[in-house]
């Protein structure tokens, strides 16, 4: 029978069967609104209350530190414009390969006075230290900054060094926050060291780890001043009001709690699987991005040169395989990634990108029969680009 393989699990992963359990009940029988003072909306408090606990856990933080939102578009958004919002105008400092939900909102502070700037990354995607240093000094004397670093590229995988460049950005009294979906389930996170370090917040989402769509998390240092971009009720300590998802925040917790336990014999074993995949498309003549840098154990971007990315995946997905041509969230897109652009990919090159990422789940069988029908897909397309040639 046909089993179609998936392996483009940073764009989004299958709830697990002991999550989708969890959430079960608050669908049905316990259905109770948590702000509700009778034993209905005590139930559905206690599972966000112990939700909440397994999130601050998964992280190395307090309960308290844990704000719970709809994913990490809007935790993003709530760091960046609650703090902006809170400030007069300074600088806003991002990394060149953010995620859209970080750099929009940034870009948006530019109509209150703030003063946008993305720093450079290197050939690896790694963040230049000379240009965040030359941002640091950029910063006007008495004005306000705001750095927002992403702890795991979701396009290439790369992990940056965020707590040396939190450490650095001390001095400059800069509200730092980080954007950790990608990280989260796949290496260790500590929040209370990164904040030791000068991280005041990070970004989760649950559905990036076997949770469900619709649940994910600010985890902010209590210090920090952020204006709701919700007002309402109070819910969350008057920082995101609305009725509480009681499912889904159910659904993030029990997830948390399985991809910690699982941690690291899942990146031992899909270090080993990433590996296998690369020399097979070394083999096929493949140039695989940020190769050399330290990188998620799961992620895998490479173009094959002369092929159109898109067109490689939609090849692979009618062979069965499920990957991406670049981060999900921006594939109405067609221009290259600004990720491979920023690292100075060339543009053509770039347009062949495509995105390999694993799972716990994923198999050394997935592995070999993606490789065998990419060598396939790859011959096919080489061929009839000849024929189109002999015949012009």
């Amino acid at each position: 029978m046909f089993a179609p393989a998936y392996l483009d699990h940073n764009a989004t992963t299958p709830v697990t069967p002991r999550v989708l359990e969890a959430m079960l009940p608050y669908f049905g029988q316990h259905y109770g609104n948590a702000s509700s003072r009778h034993e209905y909306g005590r139930a559905a408090r206690r599972a966000i209350d112990e939700a909440r606990q397994r999130v601050a856990f998964a992280v190395g933080a307090h309960p308290t530190e844990v704000i719970f939102t709809s994913g990490g578009s809007e935790a993003n958004n709530l760091f960046i414009k609650g703090v902006a919002a809170n400030l007069p105008p300074g600088l806003a400092a991002i990394s060149a390969i953010e995620h859209p939900c970080v750099r929009e909102p940034a870009k948006s502070l530019r109509r209150q006075g703030w003063r946008v700037r993305e720093m450079a990354v290197d050939a690896e995607c790694r963040l230049a230290s000379a240009d965040f240093l030359a941002t640091l000094v950029e910063q006007p004397a008495a004005g306000s900054m705001i750095v927002s670093v992403m702890l795991a590229n979701n396009e290439t995988g790369v992990v940056q060094d965020v707590a040396r460049f939190a450490a650095m950005a001390q001095n400059s009294r800069a509200w730092f926050h980080s954007d950790a979906v990608q990280a989260l389930g796949k290496i260790p996170l500590d929040f209370r060291a990164l904040n030791a370090a000068g991280v005041h917040a990070l970004t989760l989402s649950a559905h990036k780890l076997g949770g469900p769509k619709g649940a994910g998390a600010l985890v902010v240092d209590k210090r920090v001043d952020l204006a709701p971009l919700i007002a309402g009720g109070g819910h969350e300590r008057g920082l995101r009001s609305g009725t509480e998802n009681v499912p889904a925040i159910v659904g993030f917790g029990v997830a948390c709690e399985e991809a910690v336990a699982r941690l690291s014999e899942t990146a031992a074993r899909l270090s080993g699987l990433r590996d296998d995949l690369e020399r097979g498309l070394a083999a096929l003549g493949a140039v695989i991005f940020a190769q050399n840098a330290e990188r998620l154990p799961n992620t895998t971007y490479f173009s094959l040169p002369g092929l159109d990315g898109e067109t490689l995946v939609a090849k692979l997905d009618r062979a069965g395989y499920a990957v991406a041509s670049g981060a999900a969230c921006s594939s109405a897109n067609p221009e290259p990634s600004h990720v491979l652009l920023a690292m100075g990919i060339a543009p053509r090159t770039a347009r062949g990108a495509v995105r390999v990422s694993l799972s716990h789940e994923t198999t050394a069988a997935e592995i070999a029969g993606f490789l065998q029908a990419l060598s396939g897909t790859v011959s096919h397309l080489l061929t009839l680009s000849a024929i189109a040639v002999t015949a012009h």
